[in-house]
């Protein structure tokens, strides 16, 4: 029999892939969904919320597949959480016999979200399946990435909840060689098809708020005391979360992206790979709040002296993602933008490489690239011209700067370059001024040239000039004679 596809579609049927993620339980959460179309398309979703649980987001996920999945087709929903898998198949229609109980009398946990699912799933061809987490399937794994992506999503939609969407033809790679091991779909390791004792596993699920595996119950009681990241990066460190937020301003005519990498090397074109992207976005030359921020998994080695440069170890990078998982989020916030770096055609050449690889060819094309070193060398000619040097030259950038991360050095960057073509406050003359009802505009420059004082004194000089021309021009003389 040959492998099966767990990517592949099936005729009038959807396939949904789901998973919820949970820093802190309860603490920030993310859900994520991926959707398989009959025709072979397929559809991302992710979102998350601040203070939840996981067995809430693993919920939102089987929402998201229901709310966002054609009616008129099957839906066939792959979760790793028994939680729920066990609650939709087998306990809730005692749930709603006993008044929305559990068997021992007590309210069910999560209620809203299990009526809400309850309610979707009416009408509707639904099949529910239970797959391993963490064990190479690749709609898992995939599910498990977006509902990571989740845990920093910025947008609300009608779910109610953070969300973001792209659109694909063909989702990021995974390395599925052990997902198309024959008889994937039947198999239940851990015997969650076997269980029937219900008075038990429902309200394990409830009480606790993640329903444990062997697998997942030392992940989840380490992920209870989780610290917050302490920016080492010198040694093994699974604590930083990736900033990857979704384009909001990406249609905004004065979007420009303040961008530095890091890298294994000096060369592209040799092996070298990118191990840091950091972003800082302006619209309208202000700070928007929105940054990207990712450490990548070069699968190569480093020399020390590249490693004393940027403080960046092998060991932190060894849990971190690779280039190709974290593309399709980076392009989507890059693409239409200005991007401003320091020696730009270096960071270029490396992002090209890297997207290159990946079979995207004009990744320069879809952004306006602007070098503010050159800018510098135009405006300083024949001084150093190095970030440092700017920095000392223009007041500005004070930050600690004794390794060179990408994210620190972009949010200088963006101070260098707005000092050096004017200034936040001398060009962005868009500061809100009060407009016809109590909404706010930005001024323009049209009205600030009524504000301008002309001086007495070129104005006497210009006088004079005229009536020195006046006697070798008869029309001007005749147009100053009326004045």
């Amino acid at each position: 029999m040959s492998p099966i596809d767990p990517l592949a579609s099936k005729p009038n049927t959807t396939i949904a892939y789901t998973d919820g993620a949970c820093k802190g339980n309860p603490g920030k959460g993310g859900w994520g969904t991926h959707l398989i179309f009959s025709d072979g398309q397929s559809q991302d979703f992710y979102g998350g919320e601040p203070q939840t649980t996981n067995n809430r987001m693993e919920l939102l996920g089987a929402i998201a597949a229901l709310e966002y999945s054609p009616h008129h087709d099957a839906l066939e929903v792959w979760t790793d959480s028994g939680y729920v898998k066990k609650g939709i198949t087998e306990w809730l229609a005692g749930w709603k016999a006993r008044g929305w109980k559990t068997s021992s009398k007590q309210p069910v946990a999560n209620q809203d979200l299990w009526q809400r699912l309850d309610q979707l799933c009416q009408h509707r061809r639904v099949s529910w399946h239970w797959v391993k987490g963490h064990a190479g399937h690749a709609g898992n794994e995939l599910a498990d990435q977006l509902a990571n992506l989740g845990v920093t999503s910025s947008h609300t939609d009608n779910l109610g909840k953070k969300k973001a969407m792209t659109q694909s033809t063909a989702p990021l790679t995974i390395d599925n060689a052990d997902a198309h091991n024959e008889g994937w779909i039947g198999s239940d390791p851990l015997g969650f098809d076997m269980m029937d004792d219900e008075d038990r596993l429902e309200d394990d699920a409830e009480m606790s708020s993640e329903l444990l595996t062997p697998e997942s119950a030392t992940y989840q009681n380490e992920a209870e005391i989780i610290p917050e990241f302490d920016g080492d990066t010198s040694r093994a460190n699974p604590y930083f979360t990736p900033l990857l937020p979704i384009p909001i301003h990406q249609n905004h005519p004065n979007r420009q992206l303040i961008m530095d990498t890091e890298t294994t090397g000096l060369d592209a074109m040799n092996g070298d790979r990118i191990i840091e992207v950091g972003i800082v976005e302006l619209v309208g030359r202000k700070f928007t709040g929105e940054k990207l921020h990712v450490y990548i998994n070069p699968n190569r080695g480093m020399d020390e002296e590249v490693i004393r440069i940027h403080g960046i170890s092998e060991a932190f990078l060894a849990d971190k993602p690779t280039f190709e998982q974290i593309a399709k989020p980076l392009l989507a916030f890059m693409e239409g933008a200005e991007v401003i770096a320091h020696n730009a055609s270096f960071d270029m050449t490396f992002l090209s490489m890297e997207f290159g690889k990946l079979g995207i060819y004009d990744f320069e094309r879809r952004v306006t690239v602007t070098d503010s070193l050159q800018l510098a060398k135009q405006q300083y000619p024949g001084q150093k011209n190095t970030l440092d040097a700017l920095v000392r030259r223009l007041d500005v950038g004070k930050q600690d700067r004794t390794f060179h991360g990408a994210l620190l050095d972009s949010e200088i960057l963006a101070e260098v370059y707005l000092a050096m073509t004017g200034g936040q406050v001398s060009l962005a003359i868009e500061d809100d001024v009060a407009a016809d009802g109590s909404q706010t505009t930005h001024a323009q420059f049209a009205n600030l040239a009524q504000l301008l004082v002309a001086s007495s004194s070129d104005l006497a000089a210009q006088e004079h000039w005229l009536t020195s021309l006046a006697s070798d021009y008869p029309a001007l003389n005749a147009q100053l004679s009326q004045q």
